[in-house]
């Protein structure tokens, strides 16, 4: 309850330098006690709606519960009903096991909590996030001294600040007069295969879902540039306005890497914005080997690559780059007698993005990049991509055959059972359900071109060639608890 005279004073609110102390050591050993223990730990929980809230139910928020209690049993939950993606065995979508320099770095930025709206409230912090993005996106190719961008939740955001771009410099008049001031509808165009948070972003755009055209793609999974061609050709004759193609690199389903260069090409002689969706996959820029498979990246207007996927960053942390510093002002353009006056030669992160106030998500990758160095993040990814191949050669002496090509560490497979499709996708979803319910490893169910497969990614810096092998195991054991399949015709196998 509150003090006497009606301040915080004496209250869990007001902890002095020995209770903060203690309960950060709390949190720190619960933090340890984790690290130490998640590959103990199930994978994934067996869990029901009604077990959590019937837990929740003892929080009532009527009065006041030692902190200490109410931190055990935060950590408790959180042990007991998560997938954890955090342990080694996990392969599954891009969550990585965040890195502890990160962790920190996030914990810094909590408790000095700078509000990055304005330049002159958070001189270093702005900074420091201009300074990491000019690093990443001179990685990727951009203009050195000219990159600009900003961190964001994540690369929904990063992605949705792209179309917002390209729209802005396409049709100069939807900022002030909206979309009903164009004689057409605005379309944009992505692979088959993207993210489909494009059909978010065109909605929240007031585009409309319909305004994304997805391309088919060819058999190797990557964007058929010919049917894009036609689908652009045809969309102008329909009096609607192509304005931006979206290339992406490294696909969520199987890693893939669109024809950047050729993208460049055509969305250059078509008048063209061009973004590049590198959520993931752009953490390549940091090794020297793996660069290259990024080439085109560089010709790109704006690009998504977000440091919670492959760069080993808690949650979330996205970033947008652009060389187009003009055109993100902009976009985002706006003033107001209440925020404090521009500072000179400096830029006011609330004018040049979509967030207002904004946490200072960069923090965590610098601190993490400083002590870590490029070089060592690029042994990390090098590391991480060698196991995919790993896993490639041993899926392959079992007898399973890889479905997508790509030199990332994503992983496609099947057994061509018996049954068809349908019966193929059962079987497959009943062999991951085993493999989760053994609680050594996590993996997904996908199509690859319509094909169904299982799926696993490498992207957690603690993962071994002894968990890849785990994985392999607990693939047969599930395998062999279903009827064997028949034979199948010879379709291609990519080792890579």
């Amino acid at each position: 309850m509150d003090g006497m005279d009606g301040s915080v004073a004496g209250t869990a609110f007001d902890l002095g330098p020995q209770e903060r102390r203690r309960l950060f050591g709390q949190v720190f050993d619960l933090v340890e006690e984790h690290a130490r223990g998640v590959r103990d730990l199930p994978v994934t929980p067996d869990v029901t709606p009604e077990t959590v809230r019937r837990h929740l139910e003892r929080y009532d928020f009527d009065g006041p519960l030692e902190p200490e209690g109410v931190l055990a049993d935060t950590a408790a939950m959180l042990r007991r009903w998560t997938v954890h993606t955090t342990h080694p065995g996990y392969f599954g979508l891009f969550n990585p096991n965040p890195a502890a320099l990160g962790v920190l770095g996030d914990l810094l930025a909590a408790a000095f909590n700078p509000q990055l709206a304005a330049w002159s409230h958070a001189p270093g912090a702005v900074e420091i996030e201009r300074h990491v993005t000019g690093f990443l996106g001179e990685r990727l190719g951009l203009p050195s001294g000219r990159v600009a961008g900003h961190f964001t939740s994540g690369g929904a955001e990063a992605n949705l600040t792209g179309v917002l771009l390209a729209l802005t410099r396409a049709f100069p008049q939807v900022g002030e007069d909206g979309l009903a001031a164009l004689p057409g509808r605005p379309v944009l165009y992505a692979s088959a295969e993207s993210h489909l948070a494009w059909l978010k972003i065109a909605h929240m755009c007031g585009l409309g879902r319909r305004a994304v055209r997805l391309v088919p793609v060819l058999p190797d999974l990557r964007m058929d540039l010919r049917a894009l061609t036609e689908r652009i050709a045809e969309d102008r004759r329909a009096g609607l306005l192509p304005f931006l193609v979206v290339g992406t690199a490294g696909t969520t389903s199987a890693g893939v890497i669109d024809p950047l260069g050729e993208l460049a090409d055509l969305a250059g002689a078509e008048g063209l914005r061009f973004h590049v969706d590198a959520a993931w996959a752009g953490a390549a820029a940091l090794s020297d080997r793996l660069r290259p498979v990024l080439a085109g990246i560089e010709r790109a207007d704006s690009v998504t690559l977000d440091a919670h996927k492959w760069l080993a960053m808690p949650m979330g942390a996205g970033t947008f780059l652009t060389r187009d510093a003009e055109g993100l002002l902009e976009t985002f353009r706006i003033t107001t007698a209440y925020m404090p006056a521009s500072t000179p030669g400096a830029v006011d992160p609330y004018a040049a993005s979509a967030q207002w106030s904004r946490r200072a998500i960069g923090l965590k990758l610098f601190v993490t990049l400083a002590a870590v160095g490029r070089a060592g993040y690029a042994r990390m990814i090098e590391r991480q991509t060698d196991l995919g191949d790993l896993l490639r050669r041993r899926l392959a002496d079992a007898g399973w055959r890889v479905l997508n090509r790509t030199p990332l560490p994503v992983v496609c497979f099947t057994d061509d059972a018996h049954g068809g499709e349908a019966g193929n996708a059962a079987r497959l979803e009943a062999v991951a359900e085993r493999v989760l319910r053994a609680g050594h490893a996590w993996i997904s169910t996908t199509a690859i071109a319509g094909t169904p497969a299982l799926r696993a990614c490498i992207t957690n810096l603690a993962t071994t060639e002894a968990d890849v092998e785990t994985l392999v195991t607990e693939l047969e054991s599930a395998r062999s608890q279903e009827p064997p399949p028949t034979a199948a015709p010879d379709r291609p196998h990519y080792a890579r």
